[in-house]
């Protein structure tokens, strides 16, 4: 290989893709991690080391010993990843909750201008009628209920024959 002086070295095999399948480009400085997922790791590490340090100041004192800290340290790591994993999942449950600001089927903003559905969510102007957002709302049993409180059954009695 041909060093040019900026101490850049040209890959022969060329581009590597992260190694979370995230579908990104990695490199090698970044442990074939692309940025993003990188981030992420450092983070988690971090998170690690002020979990252990502060647990290790929390549980020394004078009767302690050094084997029971470090017990105790490597299980605090492995609860800080548990709970590094699943953060995740209860900020996108939270996300689901359905904002009343946005189209419920495209998420786009409406603001003042939605519009509010018997289903009870928000539509933008696109997907105001109910053939356009999948509507879950019953119209026929509620218009065959309201036909039939404003027509109430009149039956006569029968006349006797004569």
């Amino acid at each position: 290989m041909e060093h040019d002086g900026t101490g850049f070295q040209p890959s022969l095999e060329g581009p590597i893709l992260c190694v979370n399948n995230c579908g990104f480009f990695g490199s090698a400085g970044n442990m074939n991690l692309c940025s993003k997922c990188y981030k992420d790791e450092i983070l988690k590490q971090e998170q690690a080391k002020i979990a252990a340090s502060s647990l290790k100041n929390i549980v020394t004192g004078p009767s302690c010993d050094s084997e029971t800290v470090t017990e105790s340290a490597a299980a605090q790591t492995d609860l800080v990843e548990v709970k590094t994993i699943t953060s995740p999942s209860l900020n996108s449950s939270s996300s689901v909750k359905e904002d009343p600001s946005r189209c419920g089927t495209c998420k786009k903003r409406v603001g003042l201008t939605g519009f509010n559905c018997r289903c009870g969510s928000v539509f933008c102007g696109l997907h105001r009628y109910s053939d356009k957002h999948e509507c879950p709302f019953d119209y026929r049993t509620e218009a065959q209920d309201a036909i039939a409180k404003a027509n109430p059954i009149i039956k006569a009695e029968k006349l006797d024959k004569i």
